[in-house]
């Protein structure tokens, strides 16, 4: 008899993407239903880049959520071809990739290193896995060997991590549609299809090799169009921006309107050397809705350089921003930043603020992990060497440009 609690857990969710989903055990359900989970509701997955695309307002719990249901996907087609995987291994591979990126701060990449400093959101990630391990007691052990790689099956890791894992055939599929770039469109369903494990290495088998090819051009065009875009760029530095404006005033013992979650964060300089069960927890109940209440409250703020950056992402009246190939030339940056100093009334200091040129770099495949080709005579092939066409090759070339950003003036 299935008692009223037990069919409780045994939920299905139903996604845009790929209709239902199911949840596969109690566990699982458990897991999700924790505070540390539900707070990835509030985290959108793009940043700030609905400012671009409007209907980017997805949230890191839809794409844990995808990554579960494809895993659950994959395990399926490698037990058809007879890849051994038992049901213990099945519960702790789809708990390591509902996990990845349940590390992630507010506004997910683009405050990564500004919220916290030197500690990527996975290793905060594990952190949270292994509370959650704690509270468990245990049962997510064979899930935190598998996610570190330790665990003596290398491609239930590669599933999880490598270039052509769960979680890049979630995010460019659901970030494609939820921006409307069609590019991003990749068919996760046939790679999943074709994925194989031979001599332990997740590969795919020689038919899907076009469906490669398209995966990792995708991934170019989704970088250059969408990750990268300009006004994304600089929306995002921006919110950067505002969060180290807001740490110098805090650091002057100024009084900032927070969330306590929040406050402790602007008031505290949080390093991995420092990183607490208590940091952990107070990291738990921070997200999107905290920043950006206190940046529409710092609209207000006495401080002309916070009150400033606030009000251009609030009302989208964002700095300027120009993108090339080459550098830009610095008698054409130090005029524009003459004309800002004198027409914003701008310290040196203070122009950090609003002028600034950098570099990003788009490397849409990497030769030294290669996604590898399992073909029809039994060998395995790097896609770079695999496939007939010269575009992987080209693409394993980072390409970098380089964005200027100044006010808009007179």
């Amino acid at each position: 008899m299935v008692t009223k609690q037990q069919t409780n857990k045994l939920k299905i969710l139903n996604d845009p993407i790929y209709g239902f989903i199911s949840i596969p055990n109690s566990l699982i359900f458990d897991i999700i239903q924790h505070p540390y989970f539900q707070r990835l509701r509030r985290v959108t997955q793009m940043g700030l880049s609905n400012l671009v695309y409007p209907g980017a307002n997805h949230t890191r719990f839809h794409h844990a959520m995808g990554c579960m249901h494809l895993m659950q996907k994959a395990i399926r087609v490698l037990r058809s071809k007879q890849v051994r995987i038992t049901d213990e291994e099945e519960v702790a591979v789809c708990i390591a990739i509902l996990l990845h990126d349940i590390g992630h701060g507010a506004f997910s990449h683009a405050l990564e290193h500004s919220i916290v400093n030197g500690i990527a959101h996975e290793e905060i990630s594990l952190k949270f896995m292994r509370a959650l391990n704690e509270e468990f007691d245990g049962k997510l052990s064979l899930a935190i060997q598998i996610f570190e790689g330790n665990y003596d099956r290398a491609f239930l890791n590669q599933l999880i991590s490598s270039q052509l894992d769960i979680d890049r055939l979630d995010y460019l599929k659901r970030d494609s549609f939820y921006t409307g770039v069609a590019e991003g469109n990749i068919s996760s369903d046939r790679l999943i299809a074709m994925m194989n494990v031979v001599n332990d290495e997740l590969v795919i088998e020689q038919k899907g090799i076009y469906s490669v090819e398209k995966f990792i051009i995708a991934r170019r065009l989704m970088y250059w169009q969408v990750y990268l875009h300009k006004t994304g760029l600089v929306a995002e530095q921006t919110l950067v921006s505002v969060l180290k404006r807001a740490k110098e005033l805090a650091s002057r013992g100024e009084d900032l309107f927070a969330s306590k979650a929040l406050r402790y964060f602007l008031y505290n300089e949080v390093r991995q050397d420092n990183f607490s069960k208590e940091t952990l927890e107070i990291f738990s109940r921070l997200d999107d809705y905290d920043v950006l209440l206190s940046i529409k409250e710092w609209i207000n703020h006495d401080d002309p350089i916070l009150a400033r950056l606030c009000k251009m992402i609030i009302h989208r009246n964002l700095l300027r921003i120009e993108l090339q190939d080459e550098p830009f030339d610095s008698a054409y940056v130090s005029n524009i930043k003459a004309r800002v100093k004198r027409e914003f009334d701008l310290s040196d200091e203070e122009m950090t603020y609003f002028v600034y040129d950098k570099q990003i770099s788009n490397q849409a495949y990497f030769t030294n992990k290669p996604i590898l080709i399992y073909t029809k005579s039994g060998e395995l092939k790097d896609i770079a060497a695999a496939s007939d066409q010269l575009n992987v090759q080209a693409l394993a070339q980072p390409v970098t440009k380089h964005y200027l950003c100044y006010p808009k003036m007179r």
